[in-house]
């Protein structure tokens, strides 16, 4: 986590961090079954956290009575499986397995074919008849779930229905959150309103940049306009948030943890996990949700602008959301709904189930909440506010594609 980030999904176990499981306890789980650990100096992996991983194992395994049972091997190699590595496995497997302690080496050997080596007969599992995948498996699971939901829904009360949300999701009561501290950064001026830039800070080590829209006269409303690509994509003069201000409306525009000046995207993996694969995973191993921490930066934002530049008198706080927010947006609208006059989803994901039956879905994982499927989907979150509150958008499939009504 401190150089890389996260990395390949097997690794990555839900809350394992919270709970005190770093890299060792992998090892520490098979002892005192033999392990060697094979590495590379010139990895990308960061050699160092191998070698406390390993330090740790053998302290371990010596406290069991088999410190000879775990050991490591350092190829002056890159990423990959080296010949220093196939030969120290070898080694390796030789003296527990077949109780050869010897100094084999490895030989020039001829290439098999590649119908040689296939263990099936068309060179792939899922070739065999009546193969399932991962896909095929969790799509079962999920319709065996939605009939869960739809008990649930029907036979429990809304209040504690929504209380199981929380608990799922981590999400913090609006009580419970703390005031944000403001700074003023600066003025722009514009006809008939002015832009304060501020920048908001929910939490130690947390700050959103944001924009507020503030009409020399004004009708008592304000709007939360929280937009994927940032605070400034709709802020041009003539915009969409510029159309709102001329009705009277002071207009918060919010860059979110993770996106507008604070967007640290990373497309190792490209379009499929998401630019933000490295903070989405280690809030899930953190036994969290970049999802809640998201929706708790909305809340907050919200009653800020209750009272922002309001002269005593409370505004009315409408919820504007454009993109993969929609999603944290919501939690918050279905949470606290009395914050809220009314709540905008455009082009946000229509469900969570989709993701399921899509097996590229695209740029997701930011807003995955582990074990939600089995109380509840987007849709029961919109289903408990009037239907007059809430306007959905152009919703989009688990591809970032516009659902076509047929």
């Amino acid at each position: 986590m401190e150089t890389l980030g996260s990395q390949d999904a097997e690794q990555n176990i839900h809350a394992q961090i919270a709970y005190g499981m770093d890299h060792a306890q992998f090892v520490l789980m098979r002892s005192p079954a033999p392990t060697l650990l094979c590495t590379a100096t010139y990895d990308f992996f960061d050699i160092a956290g191998s070698w406390d991983t390993f330090r740790k194992a053998k302290r371990f395994y010596a406290r069991q009575g088999f410190p000879e049972r775990v050991d490591i091997v350092e190829a002056d190699q890159k990423h990959g499986f080296s010949m220093q590595l196939r030969v120290a496995a070898v080694r390796w497997m030789r003296r527990w397995l077949l109780h050869k302690d010897d100094a084999i080496t490895e030989t020039d050997s001829p290439v098999l074919k590649e119908s040689e080596i296939q263990c099936t007969p068309a060179g792939q599992v899922m070739l065999l008849p009546e193969a399932r995948n991962v896909y095929d498996l969790n799509a079962d699971l999920e319709r065996q779930l939605a009939e869960v939901r739809k008990r649930f829904w029907q036979q429990t009360d809304k209040a504690r229905a929504l209380d199981e949300v929380r608990r799922i999701t981590g999400i913090r009561k609006l009580s419970d959150l703390p005031q944000p501290r403001c700074e003023k950064v600066g003025t722009i001026v514009r006809a008939k309103y002015r832009i304060d830039k501020l920048i908001l800070q929910p939490e130690p080590g947390i700050w959103l940049p944001a924009l507020a829209f503030v009409p020399q006269t004004r009708s008592g409303q304000a709007t939360l306009y929280l937009h994927a690509s940032g605070k400034h994509a709709d802020a041009a003069p003539g915009g969409p948030i510029e159309k709102l201000v001329e009705k009277g409306q002071l207009v918060l525009a919010v860059d979110l943890r993770g996106l507008g000046e604070t967007y640290q995207g990373d497309d190792k993996f490209g379009p499929i996990l998401g630019p933000d694969w490295r903070d989405a995973a280690l809030a899930y191993m953190l036994d969290t949700s970049y999802l809640a921490k998201r929706a708790e930066d909305v809340l907050v934002c919200a009653r800020f602008l209750v009272n922002y530049e309001a002269d005593g008198e409370p505004q009315k706080v409408h919820l504007a959301s454009i993109g993969l927010v929609g999603p944290p947006t919501l939690h918050a609208a279905a949470l606290e709904p009395q914050l809220f006059t009314s709540v905008s989803l455009k082009n946000c994901l229509c469900c969570w189930s989709a993701l399921v039956k899509t097996p590229m879905a695209v740029n997701q994982f930011i807003n995955v909440v582990h074990g939600a499927l089995r109380v509840y989907d987007l849709p029961d979150l919109v289903a408990t506010m009037p239907k007059e509150k809430v306007a959905i958008i152009e919703p989009l499939d688990a591809i970032q594609k516009p659902i076509r009504n047929k």
